[in-house]
C-alpha cells in the first residue's frame, strides 16, 4: 500500500482515534442539546438560579409536568403557548426562542420520566407548592421562583 506512508496498523490506530474523538464530540453536542439546555431532574429544575436565562422555561415546564402528574385541571399546551408568547413579547430573538423551547420541552420530558412511577409524589405539601406556582403562571407571571414542596 502506497500513499500516505502510514502502514496498515498505524492507519487503524489513526482511524480508531478519529472514531473516539468523533464519539466524544458527539457526546458533547448531545449534552448541549439535551442536558445543558434544560433540567434533567427535579433537583436541577428547582435549583436553577433565577438569573439563569433558562430559569423561566425550566421552572414553568417543571411546574406544568408536576401539575399534570398530580391531576390539576388546566391545559398544559395552552400554558406552554402563553409562556412562549410572553417570551416573544418580552423581546426574545428567534435564536433565543429556540433555546427557550428546547429547554422547556427537554425539562418537561425529563421530569415527566423521573416522576412517572412515583405514586407518593402528590402529597399535600407538594400540591400546595405546585398550586401556588401554577396559578401564578396561569396569570402570566413567569418569575423563576418555583417551589418544590416535600
Amino acid at each position: 500500500m502506497r500513499g500516505t506512508g502510514l502502514k496498515l496498523p498505524h492507519r487503524m490506530v489513526a482511524s480508531a482515534a478519529l472514531c473516539i474523538l468523533a464519539a466524544v464530540a458527539a457526546c458533547g453536542t448531545m449534552d448541549s442539546v439535551r442536558g445543558k439546555d434544560g433540567a434533567k431532574t427535579e433537583i436541577e429544575a428547582r435549583s436553577v438560579a433565577p438569573q439563569d436565562p433558562l430559569a423561566r422555561p425550566i421552572q414553568v415546564a417543571w411546574t406544568s409536568v408536576r401539575a399534570s402528574h398530580c391531576g390539576f385541571v388546566f391545559d398544559p399546551d395552552q400554558l406552554r403557548a402563553n409562556f412562549m408568547a410572553a417570551e416573544v413579547r418580552a423581546g426574545a430573538t428567534p435564536d433565543q426562542m429556540q433555546k427557550i423551547e428546547r429547554a422547556y420541552d427537554y425539562t418537561l420530558e425529563s421530569v415527566r420520566a423521573t416522576i412517572a412511577d412515583n405514586l407518593a409524589y402528590c402529597n399535600k405539601e407538594r400540591t400546595t407548592a405546585i398550586r401556588k406556582d401554577l396559578n401564578r403562571y396561569l396569570a402570566g407571571d413567569y418569575t423563576p421562583s418555583a417551589r418544590m414542596g416535600r
